[in-house]
């Protein structure tokens, strides 16, 4: 086992993203989620950019969200990132074997973005192509340790030397603090630190007393030392939007008290009481120890964002610089 897998990760010290200088600068971190165009439309992909503009310290870009097709997480984050956004670039285990995924990381590299957030990814069953396989030829943890080896190796997962050059990320993972067994989602976590995850944004909070008790487990074991870890928010829009995050969506907690904000509601008094409930949620995620930053993700509704963001008091965003977040790393178990 080398030094660097066993000490601090130090690899994209040299090219640090602004997502990482906001998180070690103190400041509390914004990611937006942009979604790409089903469709080779990059006009709709700029209406969201210029929408979004100057409210995320970074943006994450959706890998074929909910497995159904879109354009393609890297041209879209190429096309952020040429309009002057910082792309999040989202990368999952479903679509792609190890060689797909260390060649869109290589183009990744080469293009100059920073920051990749490393996952599963829905599965198939539920997104518009029911019938095709799941790759899965390695899963989000050992992605995860594979662009660490990339980064801090100069190495194929095969142990084979990249020449010349290793390529720079920031590497973030997910967590989902409600998929049962509930007890086993900070020891996951942990798990995911231990293989190179250098930031954290968890799936979208509804149920505030789960991910409470979640975040006290981890604090308890002093993950939130390790790295930074941005709360999942995001508006409902309707009662028919509720049922259909609880329903549709992999992974997600609503509870009932959502349900009931909206019922007896207007069209428009729903998407009132949405935005507010997001507030509401969005206040009470940023007072819980352990928090560093939040993930907004606004499923369909990118033209909520801008007051989520601004009652929240998040914005204008921090101008800042600095070095990149370096958690210990060590083999994952």
């Amino acid at each position: 086992m080398s030094a660097s897998e066993t000490t601090r990760s130090s690899g994209p010290a040299s090219a640090p993203s602004r997502l990482a200088s906001v998180l070690n600068s103190g400041q509390f971190a914004l990611a937006i989620e942009i979604s790409p165009p089903v469709g080779p439309n990059p006009g709709a992909l700029h209406r969201q950019i210029e929408l979004l503009r100057g409210y995320g310290d970074a943006y994450n870009v959706t890998d074929n969200q909910s497995a159904k097709v879109h354009m393609c997480s890297l041209a879209a984050s190429i096309l952020l990132q040429q309009a002057g956004l910082e792309p999040v670039f989202q990368l999952t285990c479903r679509d792609r074997n190890r060689l797909g995924l260390q060649s869109d990381l290589l183009g990744a590299a080469a293009l100059g973005i920073k920051n990749v957030l490393a996952l599963s990814g829905d599965h198939p069953v539920c997104g518009d192509h029911p019938h095709v396989d799941y790759v899965g030829d390695i899963d989000s943890m050992n992605l995860i340790r594979m662009i660490r080896l990339m980064r801090d190796e100069q190495v194929f997962e095969s142990g084979k030397p990249i020449p010349k050059i290793a390529p720079e990320f920031l590497v973030g993972a997910a967590a989902n603090p409600f998929s049962p067994p509930h007890d086993f989602r900070p020891q996951r976590l942990a798990k995911k630190i231990r293989a190179g995850a250098q930031f954290i944004q968890t799936q979208l909070v509804f149920n505030l007393s789960r991910f409470r008790d979640y975040m006290a487990r981890v604090v308890d074991m002093g993950l939130h030392e390790k790295v930074p870890i941005m709360g999942g928010i995001g508006p409902i829009r309707s009662l028919k939007g509720a049922g259909f995050m609880a329903d549709m969506i992999a992974g997600m907690d609503v509870p009932d008290y959502v349900f009931e904000r909206f019922r007896g509601l207007s069209d428009e008094d729903q998407a009132k009481a949405g935005l507010d409930l997001c507030c509401e949620i969005g206040s009470e995620v940023m007072e819980i120890e352990g928090v560093r930053g939040l993930h907004i993700m606004a499923v369909g509704w990118p033209a909520a964002v801008p007051e989520i963001v601004r009652n929240l008091g998040l914005y204008p965003r921090p101008e800042l610089s600095g070095a990149v977040v370096t958690p210990e790393v060590t083999e994952p178990t």
